[in-house]
């Protein structure tokens, strides 16, 4: 009987995403969630300067809507707590990385200033959660 309330009470706590790794996660799903939303208007902003012939910023739109899908996904993932998180963490971390690269080239540029620091941000934090989760099976 003890046995069974033991592994009733760990079924229950992986489930209902109780325990510090289940929060990491979830912040750490927060982080993306926020960074796709900040590429996504920063696309959108790209997109006018690209419109009104600032056609290098056409290079930056496509970073900027490619690293909001991955935050997006790994958003998704992180809620989940899905065992494909681990891989997931170390590709949005390299296409923030790379957002923010391709974003700091306008430091002038208040929008493409904020994006680059809310990717640096996202990159940071995934990694770091991704140092405790499995690479997934």
């Amino acid at each position: 009987m003890l046995t069974t309330l033991a592994v009733l009470a760990f079924a229950l706590q992986a489930t209902t995403g109780a325990g510090e790794h289940s929060g990491g996660m979830l912040n750490c799903a927060k982080v993306c969630a926020d960074c796709q939303v900040t590429c996504d208007a920063c696309f959108n902003h790209c997109l006018k300067m690209a419109g009104e012939g600032k056609t290098e910023h056409a290079e930056t739109a496509q970073m900027c809507v490619d690293c909001a899908e991955c935050c997006k996904a790994c958003a998704t993932l992180c809620a989940r707590q899905s065992p494909l998180a681990g891989p997931m963490l170390e590709c949005c971390a390299t296409c923030c990385e790379k957002c923010a690269e391709s974003c700091e080239k306008y430091p002038d540029d208040k929008q493409m200033a904020e994006c680059a620091k809310i990717c640096r941000e996202c990159a940071k934090e995934c990694r770091s959660m991704g140092g405790s989760v499995g690479q997934g099976t």
